[in-house]
């Protein structure tokens, strides 16, 4: 539907719903002749009718038939007996069911927009001893570039000068902010810490890794999964049977009034006004739960999803490292390595250097003062603390300067890991782990009994060590480490094959993939990017959201589907009614109206907290 249906139908909706108030006013307020009186229907049969007559008889050359198209020979036989009313009432049903219906449905031009944000427009070339600020376009590949403190990357690069950290997390899945020195590789779009770099660019703007994530996100709104309204699948068996009865009865009758009566009485109001309001309803409570919905679809579709795809860092874990295990040379004391170690990282921006502090202070230990830090190229992190030397470096870095002592590391884990070196010496390496949810495991595991899901999968952006030991902790058997945006949306797309899927992430690269899958549902507040790729966010950094929200999407289905079969039931007995004869045209809109009363006020049951929202 484009966006310019999308403003009409909206508009259709209030131009009904101003024209039955102006009839009733003048019919039951001033009392006017009743000429007078009709011309407001007659304005909204004409101005909102015709559009979406014109709309349902383009849909039936293409050969959609829903639950909209017998609202349509609804309102072409109210206006055939006489019963404007009737016809504005089934116009506002129809025009509000598409305006509700498209309400929070997102839409691709706020996703670019977002990630468009997060891209400079300009960059910091140098040349010589000046800086020049030219467009992103202007960028050629060998370009000196300066990146200022807390600016985002603009392009693919090379550090030539400086040391700093940068954040690469919205882009890599990784949760650790990355020592930059040179040497090291940049990626557009990056956030630069609190210091100066200078880069030389490596690929132009419109070549360089933020620019593919854009191009994919493109590309996965336009391969978006087509789903057919709730509506329409009922409304594809519930229209040709209410056809077919209302002929049925004016050939068997010989009389029009039947046909007429029939139709009346059939009009799909339960389809069109009780499914949009439970999912309203729906969409409300999920908003008191801190789970904002933005697309109604993921409601109906979530509790059809047999497979459920996670990214790892921050949605399955916390997104914070925690040191796990010290080994520690015999000629040193676990307590005063870490002492030493964490009065250097006091210092220090390092990744892992809140880890290595909470641990300190969780052990009580007395920090003491740091000086001469500094981090020469190639050599980690160096200080003086208490007339020792300490230095704090990785295993690659420590073996390229300590080749024979490869014997006193511990065997490669699967863990992140720094080497501390006490004067020289070898004297601990410590390794640290991005710890799994505390209610992940219940959550995986209740995943199959309790909501169906078939198959569970992580798809990451980590290290495959770190992806296969989080999948042991939980309980999930299958990953796909080691993956780009573009090899999720590859992975999301192979399994829409084989089924519905639920994609649940919270970071800019698994946006692209969010979008590709029947349901995606970004968690936590972590991107703005994510939020509005993402059919659903839960506010709150929680699986629990996640579970919350399957709940109430199963709830809102069995409500809106007694409303829907309850009201086409009772519609079908009076249809029945009408086309014996015991029913004339007027009766049976009094009889639809009261089978809509009922439907809606079971429907607005959605809305309301139920005794059951978790099973976790």
């Amino acid at each position: 539907m484009t966006e310019v249906w999308r403003r009409t139908t909206s508009l259709i909706a209030i131009l009904s719903l101003g024209g039955i108030a102006a009839h009733l006013l003048l019919r039951f307020g001033l009392h006017t002749n009743t000429t007078v009186k009709l011309i407001p229907l007659w304005a909204t049969l004409a101005l909102g009718g015709i559009p979406l007559l014109y709309d349902l008889l383009k849909k039936m050359a293409q050969r959609q038939f829903g639950s909209d198209l017998l609202a349509g020979i609804s309102i072409v036989s109210a206006v055939l007996l006489g019963e404007y009313l009737a016809g504005a009432i089934v116009v506002l049903m129809l025009a509000g069911g598409e305006a509700l219906e498209n309400y929070a449905v997102r839409n691709a031009t706020s996703v670019l927009r977002a990630l468009a944000k997060r891209v400079p427009s300009a960059a910091h070339r140098r040349r010589d001893s000046q800086i020049i600020n030219i467009a992103l376009d202007e960028v050629a590949v060998g370009d000196t570039l300066a990146v200022f403190p807390h600016e985002i990357c603009p392009v693919d690069g090379v550090v030539v000068e400086g040391h700093g950290m940068m954040d690469e997390s919205f882009l890599t899945g990784e949760p650790f902010k990355i020592t930059k020195a040179p040497g090291s590789t940049v990626i557009s779009g990056a956030i630069n810490g609190e210091s100066a770099l200078t880069i030389t660019a490596t690929k132009r703007a419109v070549d360089s890794r933020y620019a593919k994530i854009m191009e994919v996100m493109r590309d996965s709104e336009q391969h978006r999964p087509r789903m057919r309204r709730l509506g329409d699948q009922l409304g594809a068996l519930y229209t040709p049977l209410a056809v077919a009865l209302a002929i049925s009865a004016w050939a068997v009758s010989g009389e029009a009034t039947r046909f007429l009566a029939v139709l009346v009485i059939a009009t799909p109001c339960p389809l069109l006004i009780a499914i949009p309001i439970g999912i309203i309803g729906s969409i409300s409570l999920c908003a008191r739960r801190a789970i904002i919905v933005k697309d109604p679809v993921t409601l109906e579709q979530i509790d059809r999803c047999r497979t459920a795809i996670f990214d790892k860092t921050g949605t399955l874990t916390y997104g914070e490292p925690t040191l796990t295990e010290e080994f520690v040379a015999s000629e040193f004391s676990k307590p005063d390595v870490l002492r030493l170690a964490a009065s250097v990282e006091f210092y220090s921006k390092h990744p892992l250097a809140r880890a290595i502090l909470a641990a300190a202070r969780e052990q009580k230990l007395q920090l003491e003062e740091a000086s001469r830090i500094s981090e020469p190229p190639r050599q980690g992190l160096r200080a003086i603390v208490a007339g020792r030397q300490v230095q704090i470096t990785n295993r690659e870095k420590f073996l390229k300067q300590n080749h024979a002592a490869a014997s006193q590391l511990p065997s490669v884990g699967s863990g992140l890991e720094c080497i501390i070196l006490i004067d020289g010496l070898y004297a601990a390496t410590f390794r640290f782990r991005d710890a799994p949810r505390a209610e992940g495991l219940s959550f995986i595991k209740h995943l199959g009994p309790k909501h169906h899901f078939k198959r569970v999968m992580i798809v990451s952006g980590d290290r495959e060590s770190e992806v296969r030991y989080l999948a042991h902790e939980l309980g999930i058997s299958e990953i796909r480490a080691q993956k780009t945006p573009e090899e999720k949306v590859e992975i999301v797309r192979t399994e829409n094959t084989n089924g519905k899927t639920l994609y649940v992430g919270d970071g800019i690269n698994d946006a692209p993939a969010m979008m590709a899958a029947t349901v995606g549902m970004a968690i936590g507040q972590n991107s703005d990017v994510t939020a509005e790729a993402a059919g659903v966010v839960a506010l709150e950094s929680s699986l629990k959201k996640v579970d919350e929200f399957m709940h109430i999407s199963r709830r809102m289905r069995a409500i809106v589907l007694q409303s829907a079969l309850g009201g086409m039931t009772l519609s079908a007995i009076g249809m029945l009614v009408a086309a014996s004869g015991h029913l004339n045209p007027v009766a049976g809109a009094l009889t639809q109206e009261a089978i809509d009363v009922l439907a809606v006020l079971n429907a607005l049951r959605a809305a309301f907290l139920p005794r059951v929202i978790s099973d976790l």
